[in-house]
């Protein structure tokens, strides 16, 4: 895990967080049972998204404060079935509508996706402009996630960018910090018109495009934070989105959660984390990687009293 992430994670162990998971994994194992995975501030469990967003509905006591996620992109990867688009389609309104039922008054979805190919219409279709209007959520903005490395084409131009559409619930009111996740890398952080800074001390909007690079794989070029799971989305995407949608001791939401990068990046931050994975294999990927998280932390700790 990136340092930054690591030194967070202490902030969280506090009484009142502590209680706040406790309630709510009470709430979680009268209506589901027990989680795959539960430690405080991070509940995970092996049950269809589907079925797990239904309960939630029907019960109503439990609201989800920010969605983070990236469902399967339908491309015939190892954990998905492959679908008819209009299938496809139809399954990820669904889940979209269930997820807007259980959201709070002031949350929103952060919904990561890519392409495919739309059978005699396009080939590389973004995902995205298919569902943009397929749930009760208000499209808010596409923010564009540029990276380096990816598919290399000699037929077509090579693709380096995926959108992550930021959808609330209320777009009049909603959560959103823009202080703690301004850039610090201005050019000109002192220039001033009319005597007032024309910069925000405190840094710029990071603006609707980012770069960040994608988690690798590969001899000599696998990123450090990779797992076993083949679709894994950097840290420092989702540490972006969770400071700057969520509050802390807030609930963040992943039903399809893969190696838990959304749950680590949530309970370093002090927010409560529950994530659905479908695929008992990555749901123990996931509490592996989380565990081993918090050795690291543990470790780091220890090390900076020696000193």
């Amino acid at each position: 895990m990136p340092e930054s992430v690591l030194k967070q994670i202490g902030t969280a162990a506090d009484s009142v967080y502590a209680e706040r998971h406790a309630v709510l994994e009470g709430k979680l194992n009268n209506l589901l049972g027990r989680a795959y995975y539960s430690s405080t501030g991070f509940i995970l469990y092996n049950l269809d998204s589907l079925d797990v967003l239904e309960q939630l509905n029907g019960a109503g006591n439990v609201a989800v404060d920010l969605t983070i996620t990236s469902p399967p992109y339908n491309i015939g990867k190892e954990y998905e079935q492959k679908l008819r688009v209009e299938d496809y389609i139809e399954w990820c309104s669904r889940w979209m509508k269930l997820v807007h039922g259980v959201t709070s008054a002031n949350g929103s979805l952060w919904l990561n996706l890519g392409y495919f190919e739309v059978p005699e219409k396009g080939l590389c279709v973004p995902i995205p402009y298919l569902l943009w209007d397929k749930s009760p959520f208000y499209l808010l903005q596409e923010i564009v996630w540029q990276y380096g490395a990816g598919v290399s084409c000699t037929t077509r131009l090579s693709p380096r960018n995926e959108k992550w559409m930021f959808y609330v619930k209320d777009p009049e009111k909603y959560t959103f910090h823009l202080d703690d996740i301004r850039d610090s890398n201005v050019k000109y952080p002192n220039q001033k018109k009319n005597n007032k800074y024309r910069c925000n001390p405190l840094g710029k909007n990071p603006s609707d495009v980012w770069s960040f690079p994608k988690v690798t794989t590969g001899n000599n070029r696998s990123s450090k934070e990779r797992t076993a799971h083949p679709a894994q989305f950097p840290v420092p995407v989702v540490d972006r989105i969770v400071k700057a949608c969520s509050s802390p001791s807030d609930l963040v939401f992943d039903p399809f959660a893969g190696s838990a990068t959304t749950g680590i990046v949530a309970r370093a931050n002090s927010r409560l984390f529950v994530g659905v994975e479908l695929d008992e294999r990555y749901c123990e990927v996931a509490a592996k990687r989380y565990e081993a998280v918090l050795k690291e932390h543990a470790e780091m700790s220890r090390q900076t009293r020696l000193f």
